[in-house]
């Protein structure tokens, strides 16, 4: 799995060869650093760990500090890991963009965002208490009944209630790469993906 850590720079739309005004995503994507090579013999597994984007030194811990000058590169913010990885890499080599080509198809992993606690209207799309009539007041966003009394006697497990929505790890897959900008350090996909702009992607493509 062939893959590389960047950044949501938001989305725009491009037109393809027939004319057709398409949605894609820009993302800075790169260049990255190889931080560490796992092996079977040594971790027991082959993968590479790849690191992206500037980090203070002051804000890195001396451990850290010790695991980037390893691999003679200055502090990142992120770190991930790839697994089968199609090409082979030294320890301090970069990974850039143009590992990816155009019109091959690509999985993006994003966190989404954020909502903040929500009621089951906006979490889940309840209607609430359909008639409004008839003595209902205030009960248009209510969740209603989650359960009854003498059995189970308790609510189960998963019941969609109100809670804190966002914030999850989202793989958008099968996106098709759609231009490739190598001096630029940028790549463009079709469709959406997810989280706000500036937040950090992770681009995979199964070899």
């Amino acid at each position: 799995m062939s893959g590389i850590i960047g950044k949501k720079v938001g989305m725009t739309s491009i037109f393809d060869a027939s004319g057709k005004n398409m949605p894609c995503t820009v993302i800075e994507a790169g260049p990255c650093v190889v931080t560490q090579v796992r092996t079977e013999e040594v971790d027991g597994y082959s993968a590479i760990q790849l690191a992206y984007d500037e980090a203070k030194e002051k804000n890195t811990p001396k451990a850290m500090m010790g695991h980037f000058k390893k691999a003679s590169t200055t502090p990142k913010r992120i770190l991930v890991e790839f697994s089968r990885f199609e090409e082979k890499k030294q320890l301090g080599e970069e990974v850039k963009v143009n590992v990816f080509a155009e019109g091959e198809f690509v999985d993006v992993v994003g966190v989404s965002k954020g909502k903040g606690f929500q009621g089951v209207v906006k979490r889940y799309n309840f209607k609430g208490v359909n008639d409004a009539t008839h003595g209902q007041h205030n009960r248009l966003r209510a969740p209603g009944s989650i359960g009854a009394s003498s059995y189970p006697s308790r609510v189960f497990k998963g019941m969609r209630m109100a809670g804190r929505m966002g914030g999850n790890r989202v793989k958008m897959i099968n996106l098709e790469v759609l231009k490739v900008v190598a001096d630029k350090n940028l790549i463009i996909v079709k469709g959406s993906i997810a989280g706000p702009s500036g937040s950090y992607v992770i681009i995979e493509r199964w070899n």
